[in-house]
């Protein structure tokens, strides 16, 4: 499948890999798929943005090719590079049968290894390949400029090479927890979808599909718990992948419903600092913060 016409049949591909959209998302992925436009997913940790390219791949039936982005990031991390040791190897061989090796000899594409962007590129088909660059927002400005000619013109030059351009346009995704701004270049070149945390209903939904084996009262009641917990003031405000999490270690200690004692036991599965869990414990104990169905 290179393409799904349509975006109700769109949907319900994605529904069958068991990601849950509403219509601005699914409008977006739709788009990213359909024009091979990027697409810059925001929102904050837990949404959802990571999973959604990991649907797209499975609903598009293209690999999924991950760069995960980190401060001090290099191009040959994303880009390509050279196989330095089989070509040392090469040049060991030659001088051991007296034979010459010219730097034209040792730069060519049996001497290149693909790094995700490459990869990505030079992907055959018959689907696209899902691109999936996270959480760009932690690379540095320097980083980001070396995407804008991948990212306008599916292209990457190789010196030694030439320029490597698209046999089928890989559907690109970029993720972001905002914590810092994008460059308005880089922006220009993509399309953009705030990924709000999802109502009760739809946290619930999501969260039954990971966990099936859990018990329906558990399942709800542990997902309106944690959209509680976001209306504290805290420093990590836990999201639906911190649920599912949740829910997931309730079911493996045989919890059905979730009550105070269980709650209090597990709760690092979604607070994750000292003073986040000081103020969950004291929403609990003073009433603040509801417990069960």
């Amino acid at each position: 499948m290179t393409i799904i016409e349509g975006r109700d049949s769109f949907v319900a591909a994605l529904d069958s890999a068991d990601y849950l959209v509403d219509e601005g998302l699914s409008i977006a992925l739709f788009l990213a798929q359909s024009i091979r436009q990027p697409l810059i997913l925001e929102g904050e940790p837990g949404v959802g943005k990571t999973t959604a390219a990991k649907a797209m791949a499975t609903a598009v039936g293209g690999p999924l090719i991950r760069l995960q982005c980190y401060e001090g990031i290099t191009a040959t991390e994303a880009l390509y590079e050279w196989n330095y040791s089989r070509q040392l190897l090469e040049i060991r061989l030659a001088e051991a049968s007296n034979a010459s090796v010219s730097a034209t000899d040792l730069f060519t594409d049996d001497f290149l290894l693909d790094r995700p962007l490459l990869a990505s590129l030079r992907h055959s088909g018959p689907a696209p390949a899902v691109l999936l660059i996270d959480e760009i927002d932690r690379a540095d400005d320097e980083f980001e400029a070396l995407l804008f000619e991948f990212l306008g013109e599916r292209s990457i030059s190789i010196p030694e090479l030439g320029t490597f351009v698209a046999t089928i346009d890989p559907i690109v995704i970029l993720t972001s927890n905002r914590s810092r701004e994008l460059h308005d270049a880089l922006k220009r070149r993509c399309l953009y979808h705030w990924i709000d945390f999802p109502s009760v209903e739809r946290a619930a939904e999501i969260v039954r599909r990971n966990v099936v084996e859990a018990a329906e009262p558990l399942v709800n009641a542990a997902t309106a718990f944690v959209i509680q917990t976001r209306e504290l003031d805290l420093d990590k405000p836990p999201g639906v992948a911190e649920a599912i999490d949740w829910v997931g270690a309730l079911y493996a200690l045989g919890v059905t419903s979730l009550d105070i004692t269980n709650a209090r036991s597990t709760i690092g599965a979604i607070v994750k600092t000292p003073d986040d869990l000081k103020r969950v414990n004291e929403a609990i104990l003073g009433g603040s913060l509801a417990v069960g169905e």
